[in-house]
């Protein structure tokens, strides 16, 4: 795994958020937000720096933080874990939908797909993603296994979304994630 690269002024600044009222109270370890990082260490090979936060499943802090990340810290990406579920505190994809100009229905509607040939609960996931400005959110569920799984099917991806909302370029190692550009891309 590669460590971002933060102290480059041209780093893409990518936000990590997990949603989780025992994590954010300090009563269960965050698993989520960790394996987020891993993930994007191994797969990014082009400069970027982790803004991470850990916190309650609350609707409206949900929705302060992904505005604070995607309008004030100029995040091109916040990839979100938890809160994705079918309980009464799951509302992760409310506040994402709420704060977002566009939804990217696609996300959600392929990590359901590939986490359904794992298990047959991936159907209970109300995974989402939108746009906010010129920031890409996507939620992720919360098991480290299942964000992985998740993160494999719809990263290649994301590199051109961002490049196409004007945002840094984010390059991948393709031996892990083979980003899709179109050729004129390239």
């Amino acid at each position: 795994m590669t460590p971002p690269d933060q102290n480059q002024p041209d780093a893409a600044k990518i936000g990590i958020v997990t949603v989780s009222d025992r994590a954010s109270r300090g009563e269960y370890e965050d698993l989520g937000g960790p394996a987020i990082d891993a993930y994007l260490r191994d797969v990014l090979t082009s400069p970027w720096k982790p803004i991470a936060r850990v916190i309650p499943d609350d609707r409206e802090t949900i929705e302060a933080t992904l505005r604070q990340l995607c309008e004030i810290e100029d995040c091109c990406l916040v990839v979100t874990t938890g809160g994705t579920g079918p309980s009464q505190r799951d509302v992760t994809p409310e506040a994402t939908e709420a704060v977002c100009d566009r939804i990217m229905p696609g996300f959600g509607e392929l990590m359901r797909k590939v986490s359904l040939e794992k298990v047959p609960t991936a159907i209970l996931s109300r995974q989402t993603a939108g746009l906010l400005g010129d920031s890409l959110i996507v939620n992720l569920p919360g098991k480290p296994k299942a964000i992985a799984e998740c993160l494999d099917a719809v990263f290649p991806a994301i590199p051109y979304c961002i490049d196409l909302m004007h945002g840094p370029r984010l390059e991948t190692n393709p031996k892990r994630i083979r980003a899709f550009r179109p050729k004129a891309q390239s």
